[in-house]
């Protein structure tokens, strides 16, 4: 799994981050830190040795060398250790980070490193159960484009980080035909979707093509053209039972549409190669973290 923090759009989101803490994030790598409560309260020479831990039960890690470029990124003298990387689960209060330096730069870099972590804890914790309940079926688990604006580099390394599959990162990498697109697209006859597709695969022959669907009429007709991926939205469990039986040898096909971890082995139990999950990015929440200091 490559480190997230290679990504230039990462590095600049840290950077821009840091900005929106500390008001100018240049400026914190040489100083003065616009921490004002430290640059008041805390002496300039204080060192302090910090750590980072969940404070709830089953977390799964992610964004660990994320905190590490915050802290590096406020000050490079931070010594900083990993101690449970991206994708370990870790027991309550069992540090996953710990690091040595300035308090002060500690402190300036803490708020930032922690609202990174906690988030993309949270979206590979959820993603993990997900991929726990399906691991018998052998159903990949997806995440979507319904991430944070200008984050979803860190959201989509966080589904990685809990087992799950990246689906297409924007709307550059793939074709993929849903409602609105096939309803403008020269009437949007269901029974003509092959049609689409013969016309993407003309327009974009090197990139996957996928369409969704709704109903076994609308399968018939797309898999006549062999798409790469058939996307099965909001259907019931014997709708896609059938749909999966067509597209077997032709198509991958992907179950989506307000799938809930109690319903995902139902729906993994049908044959689908995959389940898409718009929650594990919008509606994961935060895991509790807590930095705390070893000693100062």
């Amino acid at each position: 799994m490559k480190d997230v923090m290679k990504s230039p759009r990462a590095q600049a989101a840290v950077r821009l981050a840091l900005d929106e803490d500390l008001a100018s994030a240049d400026k914190c790598i040489s100083g003065p830190w616009q921490d004002v409560t430290s640059l008041a309260l805390v002496d300039a020479d204080v060192q302090a040795t910090g750590e980072i831990y969940a404070k709830g039960a089953g977390c799964t890690v992610a964004g660990a060398t994320v905190a590490k470029a915050v802290l590096k990124a406020v000050d490079p003298k931070i010594k900083v250790q990993i101690l449970k990387p991206d994708g370990s689960r870790v027991e309550p209060k069992e540090p996953i980070l710990v690091f040595k330096g300035k308090a002060r730069s500690i402190l300036a870099a803490e708020r930032t490193a922690l609202n990174f972590m906690q988030r993309m804890c949270a979206t590979a914790t959820l993603t993990a159960k997900f991929v726990e309940a399906v691991k018998k079926y052998g159903t990949m688990i997806l995440d979507t484009r319904k991430t944070t604006p200008g984050l979803r580099v860190f959201e989509k390394y966080a589904v990685l980080c809990g087992g799950g599959t990246n689906h297409r990162m924007g709307m550059y990498d793939r074709v993929l035909m849903k409602d609105n697109h096939r309803r403008l697209w020269k009437g949007g006859n269901p029974d003509e979707l092959d049609r689409a597709v013969v016309a993407a695969r003309k327009a974009f022959p090197k990139i996957d093509v996928e369409v969704e669907v709704e109903s076994l009429r609308e399968c018939a007709s797309a898999i006549k053209a062999r798409p790469e991926w058939i996307m099965l939205d909001n259907m019931g469990i014997k709708d896609m039972k059938a749909c999966v039986k067509m597209c077997k040898g032709i198509s991958k096909t992907e179950a989506s549409g307000g799938i809930t971890l109690d319903r995902a082995k139902e729906v993994a139990a049908t044959g689908v190669t995959a389940i898409s999950l718009g929650c594990l990015t919008h509606s994961a929440g935060s895991v509790d973290l807590s930095l705390e200091w070893r000693a100062v």
